[in-house]
């Protein structure tokens, strides 16, 4: 099985130029990349931004990852807002673990995933799968959400005492057929809770990468370059 997942997929602008390195920006502030925070949009927006920390599948803070905080290329970061006012409506919110990511951190990825004696995240992330099996398979030095415009997330379920996250069937950043949007294991329930952020998120124009359920990107604000601007 070969897939590429978040952490290795290309957008279909790599695709072009597949005989090529991507290019890297010069860009050195988000303003200079065109990347809107999305918290000046929606002041309130749920963020567990998992590679500020070390709750991730490298165990650890991702290097790039300065602070907890959501950039998108601005017309990203507008759409994206528009999916949260109109879940809201509905009495749903979203919950976002990552947008913007430098390509620094890719190469963190990399590295992590090279070192074959660090397996403290396998029981969270890969438990099906030795971790030889992720570098090329699961993890590559490219990702599309270093472009700006790829956000993973998830959804809540909210009314007056407050949020609770839907169960989507795996967890964020699980190494697994599981976590394929429409994997046929999962039960109605999980089932439903992604085809509502689906419909939620392809109704401003995001695409899901169909081996995360997670994980959206809007083609047409995407960069035609790499961005390699700390998040802080």
């Amino acid at each position: 099985m070969k897939i590429w997942i978040s952490l290795a997929f290309v957008l279909v602008l790599d695709a072009a130029a597949a005989d090529a390195p991507p290019r890297i920006s010069p860009a050195r502030t988000p303003a200079q990349a065109g990347l809107t925070d999305i918290r000046t949009l929606v002041p309130d927006i749920a963020e567990s931004i998992h590679y500020a920390g070390s709750d991730n599948f490298t165990g650890a803070p991702v290097d790039g990852y300065r602070a907890p905080k959501c950039f998108l290329r601005t017309a990203a970061a507008e759409a994206l807002a528009r999916v949260e006012h109109g879940l809201r409506s509905e009495g749903y919110r979203l919950k976002i673990w990552d947008c913007y990511r430098p390509a620094r951190a890719v190469a963190n990825f990399v590295r992590w995933a090279g070192d074959l004696a660090d397996t403290r995240t396998k029981a969270a992330h890969y438990p099906n799968l030795g971790k030889d099996k992720l570098l090329g398979e699961y993890i590559a030095p490219v990702s599309g959400h270093s472009r700006g415009a790829t956000v993973d997330l998830t959804l809540m379920r909210c009314d007056d005492k407050g949020c609770t996250a839907l169960d989507m069937g795996t967890a964020f950043d699980f190494f697994d057929p599981r976590a394929h949007t429409d994997f046929p294991g999962i039960d109605a329930t999980q089932r439903a809770n992604r085809q509502r952020l689906l419909r939620a998120m392809a109704k401003e124009g995001f695409v899901n990468y169909p081996q995360e359920w997670w994980h959206y990107s809007l083609p047409s604000a995407a960069a035609d370059t790499l961005f390699d601007v700390p998040v802080e």
